[in-house]
């Protein structure tokens, strides 16, 4: 079995077309800030229009030497040959989704330390722990705030990206709990320059504390 590629630290970029560009645009975008890591999120278009999307995007993130990562969707990821899938707690269980996508990489979303502990118990490579802060992203969420974010860096013992809520102040503050990175969307995408605004994220990201 071909080893699972590290996960990169730093910025795990997200697409979105809430903010006037396409899926693929958002790559796009994400890509040439400099973020090596694309998660397709796409809840809503019909299966053959995801599945079109995420091979447009899985060629973007070969070409710049990025991860593509499907969100929810194990037979998209399947049919495109995607690098991983991300799961959240009402999605399929991730020893499923490890079961179908051997040799993948396997994110899960967590509120809390047992959710996160269940997750690495059932093979996730990755959590996606949040929304750390309030988010217009998803307005159903719960905001965990920052102490349970370093509880559950703190308890891992796999990679954890915060998301929910992330803004260049705040990247300061989440590097101190020695997370791996975080997800960001609207304050990227929802800016006059994303790509500038992305590039300002992975750089704020690797500057010394």
């Amino acid at each position: 079995m071909q080893q699972k590629p590290s996960l990169p630290r730093g910025i795990y970029g997200i697409t979105s077309r809430d903010f006037g560009t396409s899926h693929e645009q958002s790559a796009r975008i994400l890509l040439g800030a400099g973020i090596r890591i694309i998660q397709y999120r796409e809840k809503d278009a019909p299966t053959r229009t995801q599945y079109n999307e995420a091979l447009q995007i899985k060629q973007l993130c070969k070409q710049a030497g990025a991860l593509f990562i499907v969100n929810d969707r194990i037979d998209v990821a399947l049919a495109v040959d995607a690098d991983g899938i991300h799961v959240g707690q009402d999605d399929m269980p991730a020893a499923i989704a490890k079961k179908y996508l051997p040799g993948k990489i396997i994110g899960v979303s967590v509120r809390t330390e047992a959710e996160a502990a269940a997750a690495q118990a059932d093979g996730a490579d990755y959590l996606g722990a949040g929304a750390v802060f309030p988010t217009s992203t998803k307005q159903d969420s719960t905001f965990i705030g920052s102490a349970m974010l370093a509880a559950i860096a703190r308890r891992s013992g796999i990679p954890v990206y915060a998301i929910g809520g992330i803004t260049l102040d705040r990247l300061a503050e989440l590097k101190a709990y020695d997370i791996h990175g975080a997800a960001v969307i609207s304050a990227i995408l929802n800016t006059p320059d994303p790509q500038r605004t992305g590039a300002e994220f992975v750089r704020a990201w690797s500057a010394p504390d």
